[in-house]
Formats: structure tokens, sequence, C-alpha cells
């Protein structure tokens, strides 16, 4: 069920709006190249809608709006929107919960876009507007709630997944995971579950490598900056060397 979105002081109707008389759907019609509907107030294009919307909403030909209904209409379209697109961004690849909110941020703020003009046939600059700050949360709360915002899960997946040819440490991968916002509890949890080992990813790192460094001690701090452990590298480095 699709929330109800209450009127908000900040949202507003554009300007070319203000000269309905009254509120009535006039027609609804189905959009181009979408699963999308419009909808048209007094017979002028007011918005788009999610088919399921217009279910939910009860939005039919003949329906008279009230100002308010019209601006949660409005509301309503732009959520839908903001929530396809934060769904295209999911499925694209895993992200982190953070990773998704900072992109649904970016989406709030206007940018510049490079617009055919259809008469001219020249491209123009325009200001494309960002979505509506206050529909982030609501936002991400519709994904947690058919959950698609799972830490836990996703920290798995990279830890299990990470450079797993070339290797890679155990504080490397802590270190992408705080960056990616990933809490330390579930850093501890899912690296203590692991099967991967800095043994053998630091003998992955040191086969693949170690022919591209003359000089010894370089190679050492470049597995030092790798995150593997000073000893580690020793024993390790010794090691192949005695079995050359």
């Amino acid at each position: 069920m699709l929330e109800t979105f209450t009127l908000s002081d900040d949202i507003d109707l554009p300007k070319k709006r203000r000269d309905f008389s009254g509120y009535k759907v006039t027609d609804i019609r189905a959009a181009v190249h979408t699963e999308r509907v419009n909808i048209f107030i007094n017979d002028k294009f007011f918005c788009s809608l999610d088919i399921s919307q217009v279910v939910d909403l009860k939005i039919k030909v003949g329906r008279e709006l009230s100002e308010e209904e019209l601006f949660s209409l409005k509301r309503a379209s732009e959520f839908s929107k903001f929530y396809s697109l934060a769904l295209e961004y999911v499925f694209l690849r895993p992200h982190s919960r953070k990773e998704i909110n900072d992109y649904l941020v970016r989406k709030t703020l206007d940018r510049k876009v490079r617009v055919k003009n259809r008469k001219t046939g020249e491209y123009q600059t325009k200001i494309k507007q960002g979505y509506d700050k206050s529909l982030v949360p609501l936002v991400l709360q519709r994904l947690d709630d058919r959950g698609y915002l799972d830490d836990e899960r996703f920290a798995k997946l990279w830890v299990e997944n990470r450079n797993v040819s070339k290797g890679v440490s155990q504080k490397k991968l802590r270190n992408e995971l705080l960056q990616k916002g990933i809490a330390t509890h579930i850093i501890d949890k899912v690296l203590s579950n692991t099967s991967r080992s800095d043994e053998d990813e630091l003998k992955k790192v040191v086969a693949k490598k170690r022919n591209r460094y003359t000089d010894e001690q370089k190679f050492i701090q470049y597995l030092l900056r790798q995150g593997f452990n000073y000893s580690d590298i020793l024993d390790e480095l010794s090691s192949t060397e005695s079995s050359e």
C-alpha cells in the first residue's frame, strides 16, 4: 500500500497550474516507453503515476480533487519516480546503506543538462531540478521494508568476493567496509566467520606481484601498505626463496 503523503509547506504547484478554477481528473493515458500513466487535471498534464498508485489513490476520470489532494498527488508521483531510480541503483550491484543514501542525496541536487531544441536542433544547457530532500528517508524506508538494505549481507558478499584471485588482507577489507559505512560490530562478525586467512591471501599477493619488484625492501613496503603483518611477510618471502 502506498504511503499517505501529507501536504508539505515546501512543496508547491507549478505557477502555470495556479489558474485552475477547480481540480478534476479529465484524462488518464498510458505513458510512452514506460509502465507509468499520465494524469491530466483540467485537460492539462499534471503528473505521472505507477499503475498501482492509480489504484491505491483511487484516481479515475471525473474525480474532483482538493488542493491538498493535488499536492499529495504530485508528491506521490515524485516519490514513485525517486523510488524507481533507487531500485535501478540497488539492482546494479550490491551496495551498502551508506552508498545508497549518498546516491539518493546526490539526486536531490540540481544539475546542468544539455537538451536538444526540437525546433532549431541546437543543444541548450538547462538546470534539471533535483528530487525533494524530504523524500530520501521515505525511499530508504521503503527499500528497508522490502529487504534491500542489509549491511551484513553486503559485507559478507564484499569479503568473500573482493580480490579472491589476487588476495587482500583482512585489514584492508576492514578499512574498505568502514569507508562504505558498515558498522564495526558487523565487520567483526563477518571477518570472524570468513574462511579467508591473511596467510593464504599473502601467498596470493606474493605469487602475483613478486616478479614486479627487483628491490625486496620496496616489495615489503608494498605488502605492508596492503595491510599484511611484517613478520608474516618476512616468513612468506623466506619460504618462497627457499623453495625456488
